[in-house]
């Protein structure tokens, strides 16, 4: 399989010219396997390592099996849904339709994505045209098969994408309810970088009599990636990440973390320190995501943080490192998130910074990916630090001290006065005390004239 070519694998003409253009000569391992057996029409579940081309894998060998039935004509009625692609994140339906569209260019077939988060108004007109290839999430499938803006009677392949997590427990009932609506006389393929003994018991409600395929150790991550732990308390977190940022020769960094408000919290602060930082997570609206993904695609951002909605799909070319700032607590998300470095072929970097608290899921994640990560002291990038707000610390009690240098004299000047020196003289003091005694006479004297003239009137005494 080392030498096989496209043209080797009994490609369309036009599929092999748009492969051409988008630069792609030599298929992967992947590529090379499972395409003739979606060409023979088995199903399939293929586990490959991330960023090593499963998109191409079932997208060139459907736009062979469907290139028969493609048509110029305008007639929506002439291009109905003929294979849908189930994916489980928006940024991972948008990528994939891209390369659907990339490849099937000089053909007549038409591709759309459908996702939520942005008015579902939108993507109607687009449907109601017709399109032989639908790549969706889910939940925005199920809405647009409630306004019955889309029929898929006609579907002969099903391929989920990340099957791992389109099959976990949380999809499983919309992903029953869409099956249901679907021939079940179709293909079904299932592409995935993990694969758990769960997920292959659930997978044979779908599938029939599959092809398995491990082009690469299951649940495995790339030997391009240089991985590497650092142990530090969480409060130590932040200045490591940045003396990270600041050390590293990448133009570019993915930060992952666990939570939306941590992701916009620590973006904030990035920023605040210099860094052009963005933050991009489920709270966002898809308009947001979307103009923060492009920002860091074009380089206008250095540093993206993001939550899992990022971990899979996101193909960004020579992307060189990935921070887990918080490590996942699935150990199949770690392969994912990592695994958006060191893509194609290139060599990437994945840094993770763990507390002791988070010690157990690293533990997993090792057990997991069968790999001792390598431990990497932090005091080389602690100790700056410190160093850097010494001589400020120093500084203060210097400062106090002045101050009170300054001040002493003026208190102390009262005391040392001649007068205060002066004997007790009972005479002086009763002629000091004496006027006072007679300034508060007249007010007493009329305090209860006030008050007994508003105790004789019966109005006031009412108010």
């Amino acid at each position: 399989m080392n030498n096989i070519s496209f043209e080797d694998l009994n490609l369309a003409p036009e599929i092999l010219r748009a492969l051409t253009e988008s630069g792609y000569t030599v298929p992967t391992p992947i590529q090379a396997q499972a395409i003739p057996l979606v060409l023979e029409g088995c199903d399939l579940m293929a586990g490959a390592q991330t960023g090593t081309g499963k998109t191409a894998a079932f997208a060139l060998p459907m736009l062979q099996k469907l290139l028969p039935l493609a048509t110029p004509s305008p007639s929506p009625a002439r291009h109905p849904v003929r294979a849908l692609i189930l994916v489980p994140t928006r940024e991972l339906a948008i990528q994939v339709e891209a390369s659907v569209q990339a490849y099937a260019k000089h053909s007549h077939l038409r591709s759309l994505v459908v996702f939520g988060g942005v008015d579902i108004k939108t993507q109607t007109p687009h449907l109601r045209t017709g399109v032989e290839i639908l790549v969706a999430t889910p939940g925005r499938l199920l809405d647009h098969i409630e306004q019955k803006t889309v029929q898929l009677n006609q579907v002969q392949m099903l391929v989920l994408d990340e099957a791992d997590r389109m099959l976990d427990m949380g999809f499983m009932p919309d992903l029953k309810r869409i099956l249901a609506l679907l021939p079940k006389q179709r293909q079904t393929l299932m592409f995935s970088a993990t694969f758990s003994n769960e997920i292959k018991r659930l997978s044979e409600d779908f599938l029939v009599s599959p092809r398995l395929i491990e082009v690469a150790r299951s649940n495995a991550t790339s030997e391009n990636i240089t991985q590497k732990v650092y142990l530090v308390g969480h409060a130590e977190k932040h200045d490591l990440l940045a003396q990270l940022l600041r050390g590293s020769d990448a133009k570019q960094t993915l930060v992952f973390t666990k939570t939306k408000l941590t992701a916009s919290r620590l973006a904030r602060q990035l920023h605040r320190e210099g860094f052009a930082a963005d933050a991009i997570h489920g709270d966002k609206s898809q308009l947001e995501r979307i103009q923060a993904l492009d920002a860091f695609k074009q380089g206008k951002t250095a540093v993206l943080i993001a939550t899992d909605v990022a971990a899979r799909g996101l193909d960004i070319d020579h992307l060189p490192m990935v921070i887990n700032y918080e490590i996942p607590s699935a150990p199949e998300d770690y392969v994912h998130r990592i695994g958006r470095t060191g893509r194609a072929g290139a060599s990437g970097m994945a840094v993770s910074l763990v507390a002791p608290e988070e010690e157990k899921y690293l533990l997993e994640i090792e057990k997991l990916i069968k790999t001792t990560i390598q431990r990497e002291a932090p005091l080389p990038t602690r100790s700056p630090a410190p160093a850097a707000r010494a001589p400020r610390a120093e500084s203060r009690p210097e400062h106090h001290v002045h101050i009170r240098a300054q001040h002493t004299p003026v208190s102390k000047t009262p005391v040392h006065d001649a007068w205060f020196n002066k004997p007790y003289e009972p005479s002086a003091s009763t002629r000091v005390v004496t006027p006072p005694r007679d300034l508060p006479s007249k007010p007493k004297s009329q305090l209860p004239a006030l008050f007994m003239r508003r105790k004789a009137n019966p109005s006031d005494a009412e108010d």
